[in-house]
């Protein structure tokens, strides 16, 4: 290993010792399960956005989404940005409030499974166990993706074995996730929010002042690695049509139902810092998606683009997911001797990973033990067997993620974004109708959750048209399919039929007074 490699190995341990720390010092804090899922309600204003920032982009925001504009430019997935700019700006400013108030007032509900159970008055506990089971199903894959993530970010770095690179990411993230709870996640995504931002904006600034000074020009550059016609490289209209444009912005419509970004809402200590959340909140998401988009298209001027392939594709050095890594160690290994920096940027990239895994991992941990066991198999069970299992529950579930990591050419824009539809479809639609709709009953729930679920697994994973599934046949994403389906399926049994009774809907009127 060079002196340099020694130097970037050196940065990133330290960081990573730094994640193992802050988990160490909140394992002492969680005296109880509320403490452990939701931080007790006591977040801050800037920990709270950052978090739910910093949980929700992942390694799809410097990895996914950068490689897939350095191959096809803006008008691949240019309305993506758009669409989750749009939805991150609707989520904090029409939901994170009421959904703060009414978990609050629905029985102090400290998951999103157990929000609906109580919204409802749900005695079977069955939207609690459907809920739950999306929620461990669907976070299994986003988990991957995040794994998959770190393995490439080791591999590109230091040249490790994929498998091996992956062990290492994962191993990290576990260990601190299963000691610290929510506060040690909220912390430490504060942390990794910050390093995220500075990666995504130094970078391109870096690589536009070299290529510059270097008297290359960035059309230059384009033309050099193959755009042959850079006004459609650049536009976000060229080549598409009504359906890709819905589709890139129906990822917006995700974050209407994404548990581990809600349960930040919910975590707010108060209406004061709630305000204060949604301008850095909005600000941060502003920021970074522009950053990523202009890394996309630097990248594919400055770098040889003859190195870099598409997921799964042979002859290549590296996948187009690794161009902002690439970029790093160019920028400060070889153009600028900083190889400390080039570290400390690295960082960025795990933390980027690692703040929506360890998320991610948690939320489903709260299903498995606060909602399905606590909620209905053991409903007298004390916080310490909750605890117990719910530290089971993140070690089952990260070994499953590790499993479904393990091909290299596992794409991670293609794991997020199966995800991502099946837990928006799910939950978008009920989470808005149980805020803003009060005639939305139990039956109208049940049929919005198993509804969407449902299309968004057919949508994606069933061949059913001359052996292609209907996402491949109609280029159309399933959340834009299954979310509209949900919510029909909410409003049309909802209105089917019974009214939901008077206690339920005192509830409802007492949180809209409170708005």
């Amino acid at each position: 290993m060079t002196t340099t490699m020694v130097w970037i190995f050196m940065t990133l341990v330290a960081y990573l010792l730094m994640m193992v720390v802050i988990g160490a010092i909140y394992s002492k804090k969680n005296e109880n399960a509320e403490d452990y899922f939701l931080g007790g309600r006591s977040l801050g204003a800037f920990v709270a956005a950052m978090s739910a920032q910093a949980s929700d982009m992942s390694g799809w925001l410097l990895m996914g989404l950068p490689g897939a504009i350095f191959l096809s430019g803006l008008s691949g997935d240019g309305w993506v940005c758009i669409g989750l700019l749009l939805g991150t700006a609707l989520n904090w400013i029409f939901v994170a409030s009421p959904l703060r108030r009414y978990t609050i007032a629905a029985g102090n509900s400290v998951t999103l499974p157990k929000f609906f159970e109580n919204r409802y008055g749900d005695k079977k506990k069955i939207l609690m166990t459907i809920s739950s089971i999306i929620i461990a199903l669907f976070f299994t894959v986003y988990t991957a993706s995040a794994f998959a993530s770190g393995g490439k970010l080791f591999n590109s770095v230091f040249g490790l074995d994929y498998k091996i690179s992956l062990t290492i990411g994962a191993l990290v993230i576990l260990t601190y996730t299963f000691m610290g709870g929510f506060r040690a996640v909220c912390t430490t995504d504060l942390v990794q929010g910050t390093l995220m931002l500075i990666g995504l904006l130094v970078v391109p600034i870096a690589v536009y002042a070299i290529m510059t000074g270097s008297g290359t020009t960035v059309p230059g550059g384009l033309a050099a690695n193959g755009v042959e016609d850079i006004g459609s490289f650049t536009s976000f209209m060229h080549g598409n049509n009504a359906i890709s444009i819905i589709s890139g912005l129906a990822w917006g419509l995700g974050y209407f139902g994404m548990p581990h970004i809600l349960v930040r809402f919910m975590a707010v200590k108060d209406e004061q810092a709630m305000k204060r959340s949604k301008v850095i909140a909005i600000s941060w998401v502003t920021l970074s998606l522009a950053a990523a988009g202009v890394i996309g298209i630097l990248g594919r001027a400055y770098m040889d683009f003859s190195q870099f392939k598409e997921s799964g594709v042979e002859g290549a050095m590296f996948g187009s997911e690794h161009i902002f890594i690439e970029m790093i160690k160019r920028v400060f290994t070889e153009e600028i001797n900083a190889p400390i920096i080039a570290g400390i940027f690295l960082s960025g990239i795990l933390a980027a990973i690692m703040s929506t895994a360890d998320s991610q991992l948690l939320v489903s941990a709260s299903a498995i033990s606060e909602d399905i066991y606590k909620g209905v198999i053991k409903k007298d069970a004390d916080d310490k067997k909750v605890l117990m299992l719910s530290r089971a529950a993140i070690i089952v579930i990260a070994l499953v993620a590790y499993v479904i990591a393990l091909d290299p050419d596992s794409s991670v824009m293609g794991l997020v974004s199966d995800a991502w539809a099946g837990l928006g479809a799910a939950f978008g639609p009920l989470v808005l109708m149980s805020l803003f709709w009060k005639r939305t009953n139990l039956q109208g729930a049940i049929a919005g959750l198993v509804s969407g679920a449902l299309c968004v697994i057919l949508w994606d994973y069933i061949p059913l048209v001359n052996g292609q599934t209907l996402a491949k046949a109609t280029g159309l994403y399933s959340l834009a399919v299954g979310f509209v389906l949900s919510l029909i399926c909410i409003v049309a049994v909802s209105l089917a039929t019974k009214a939901p009774g008077k206690e339920i809907t005192d509830v409802f009127d007492e949180v809209k007074g409170k708005a």
